[in-house]
């Protein structure tokens, strides 16, 4: 397993072995120079007639003898001089094919003048025809088989020897073995000339490949050592892989990378422990991918918040290789909700006294005579102060998330009905046609208060929501156990970002600021409260300029 700790480090790459030994010859050729190069061309036909020398010395040493032999021998020793003292870098590349035609001269006379015994010398020839043949240029295959031709013709007129069958046979066939040697070396130097010049390119382009991974590699040390965020890669076994270093350096999160975790994790509820199956390596080796899961950990006395998320790697193949785990330290937050929802709890708390005194005494005031000139001033500030407490009490609810509920058999669509012919007046108003299809006899126990002002929330949105006029349909309809009531509006719209804010406290879409609709952006988030109070739940489903529907679901009787 390997794991990288804040900076993550990334292992030795060597290139290929080819590409290597390749890059070393082509350093020890450039370090020879011109000189050295010719000079190690020439010396294994030079080693040759060393060891011919000493043959001879051992078994004709007649031969050593003669005149004819020993210029010969000096030939060779002259060319290979001349290897080593010409400045070869400083003449044009074409000189440089001298050098084998003059060996193969060198080589035609050792072989005359050893006579028939050393006719085997012609073997030699063999060196300066591939020396010649390597290569692109295709003159120079010509130019070693002339070099052949030369060192079976000169040598015998010079020397005067008599044309004999032997003689002839070696003239003319072994110009076309040689022949066939030079045109096989050329072709294979030449096809290992572009097996070389295509390694060199896979070489290159796999040392560029392996720099831009190091420096990708770099990048993304640098960017996991910056952010602030526990970020933890694990495999698809659930093994480490990958820890920055904001995950490293806290205690509480290193500890739950180890093997065997001591840090004690509780969800969301801050009293359930989190299973040992519901850990997040363990989720994501499972193929779980999640988003913004709250879990605490740590000791009683310094447990902290954490919105774990989890994203799946896969291989180039599709198949899950491992996932990301992501952990942002949201306890700061958490506190802060918290201490804004108490202060929303306290305030409403405190305001619902008095105005509930308020109200009581508008309602002496109304019931006693004498007020008739002032009685609509009245009831206007009745109505608001009863607006106000109701708001009052909506934000009491959404601070603590609960409702009290006073629970009887009711009929569903009875009540969705009533509210329906109350808000009529409202709609028409605004252009609307509001029309009910609702099953008959929808029998639930639920608190008809509460859910009166559900179906009003949702009826109050569709025609805030909708100033083009047009339809809205409020349903509802027996699905199984459940009862499901929809209100469907022709309005704005909402998109997939509102809708996921739409359920937040105090929450109001950027259109609902810019066109001025009145509200506090409590209607829903108190909604969703009171349906989940009944055990039941609450979605919406919407799209810009395509209308918004609102459901909520209630368990049947």
């Amino acid at each position: 397993m390997h794991q990288t700790q804040g900076n993550g480090s990334t292992p030795d790459q060597e290139p290929p072995n080819d590409g290597l030994l390749a890059g070393r010859i082509d350093a020890l050729f450039a370090g020879l120079g011109a000189r050295g190069r010719v000079v190690l061309s020439h010396l294994p036909l030079t080693v040759t007639v060393v060891l011919i020398v000493a043959a001879a010395a051992l078994f004709s040493p007649e031969t050593l003898v003669d005149e004819r032999f020993r210029l010969a021998l000096l030939g060779h020793s002259v060319i290979f001089v001349t290897c080593v003292a010409v400045p070869w870098g400083r003449l044009p590349a074409p000189v440089l094919s001298v050098v084998p035609v003059l060996d193969c001269l060198a080589i035609g006379f050792t072989r005359e003048a050893g006579g028939p015994s050393f006719n085997v010398l012609s073997l030699m020839l063999v060196f300066p025809v591939i020396w010649l043949s390597v290569g692109r240029q295709r003159s120079r295959v010509l130019l070693a088989v002339l070099g052949v031709v030369l060192s079976t013709v000169i040598p015998a007129a010079a020397l005067g020897s008599p044309p004999t069958e032997g003689s002839m046979i070696r003239t003319i066939f072994l110009p076309l073995v040689m022949a066939a040697i030079a045109v096989s070396a050329h072709i294979v130097s030449g096809t290992l000339h572009r097996q070389r010049k295509a390694l060199l390119r896979k070489d290159q382009a796999l040392a560029e490949t392996l720099a831009e991974s190091v420096d990708r590699q770099r990048l993304l040390d640098a960017v996991l050592a910056a952010v602030g965020v526990g970020v933890w890669v694990v495999d698809k076994d659930g093994n480490n892989v990958l820890i920055n270093r904001a995950m490293r350096d806290d205690p509480t999160l290193a500890r739950l990378t180890e093997a065997e975790s001591t840090t004690t994790l509780l969800l969301s509820d801050r009293a359930t422990p989190v299973p040992s199956g519901g850990l997040p390596a363990a989720r994501v080796a499972r193929g779980d991918v999640f988003t913004d899961e709250l879990i605490w950990a740590g000791d009683e006395k310094d447990q902290r918040a954490f919105s774990v998320s989890a994203h799946e790697i896969c291989s180039r193949d599709g198949a899950r290789s491992g996932g990301v785990i992501t952990l942002v330290d949201v306890t700061a937050l958490i506190t802060a909700l918290a201490a804004k929802d108490d202060f929303v709890g306290t305030v409403s708390h405190e305001l619902r006294t008095p105005l509930t005194s308020i109200l009581g005494y508008l309602e002496l005031v109304l019931e006693e005579p004498g007020h008739e000139g002032i009685e609509a001033e009245l009831q206007v500030v009745y109505r608001n102060a009863t607006h106000l407490l109701g708001l009052v009490n909506d934000l009491i609810a959404v601070a603590s998330e609960r409702v009290d509920l006073s629970l009887q058999e009711a009929d569903l669509a009875r009540l969705l009905a009533d509210v329906v012919d109350f808000t009529l007046p409202q709609a028409a108003n605004r252009g609307l046609e509001l029309v009910l299809e609702a099953e008959p006899s929808l029998t639930a126990r639920m608190d008809i208060p509460r859910i009166r002002q559900v179906v009003t929330n949702l009826l109050s949105n569709a025609i805030k929501y909708s100033p083009d006029g047009g339809r809205i349909t409020a349903r509802a309809h027996r699905t199984g156990t459940d009862l499901v009531c929809s209100i469907t509006d022709p309005g704005v719209g909402m998109s997939t970002e509102d809708q996921e804010q739409a359920f937040t406290k105090f929450f109001r879409s950027a259109r609902s600021r810019e066109t001025a609709i009145p509200g506090a952006g409590l209607g829903l988030p108190v909604s969703k409260t009171i349906v989940e109070g009944h055990g039941g739940s609450m979605s919406l489903t919407s799209a810009p300029g395509a209308g918004t529907t609102a459901t909520f679901v209630l368990p049947a009787s």
